[in-house]
């Protein structure tokens, strides 16, 4: 499981050229889901992004998290951060779950970050979106929940 995470001052999605959802401070959280990734990869995902410190403190330092500054998170599905463009000149998506898989992994996440007192919106799995966002920094993190030295 991949996320791209953004520091935001704004964020929203438009679905057929209509707001569907928008936050102000905190965290566009942009969600790749691969064939191999299970609750697991979630449940250290979210923990995670919770805890991330990379808000300024009153010193100016990247020490507060988003629940520190009562900040919102908007998460976005999208299977294209799975896309492989190392031969050809058309992306692979081979690694990127299917619905079937996605779905339940995707609603899953969405319960586990909300399970933080965090207000959380989301995009809308599978519909052509587009994404708006003031990125503050700019800062943006990447993390592969397959990369961390820790077991599931």
């Amino acid at each position: 499981m991949k996320v791209v995470i953004q520091r935001v001052t704004e964020a929203s999605v438009e679905i057929e050229e209509a707001i569907y959802s928008s936050i102000k401070n905190g965290l566009l959280v942009l969600l790749g889901i691969s064939v191999a990734d299970e609750k697991e990869d979630v449940d250290w995902l979210c923990k995670r992004i919770i805890g991330l410190r990379i808000f300024s403190d009153e010193n100016g330092l990247m020490n507060l998290s988003v629940k520190d500054i009562n900040g919102q998170i908007l998460l976005v599905s999208q299977f294209t951060l799975y896309g492989d463009a190392n031969k050809g000149n058309r992306p692979s998506f081979i690694q990127a779950a299917r619905p079937e898989k996605a779905i339940p992994l995707y609603e899953y996440f969405i319960q586990q970050l909300c399970k933080n007192d965090i207000n959380v919106y989301t995009g809308k799995f599978g519909a052509d979106m587009k994404v708006s966002l003031t990125n503050d920094g700019p800062v943006t993190i990447i993390i592969d929940s397959k990369k961390h030295t820790n077991d599931h």
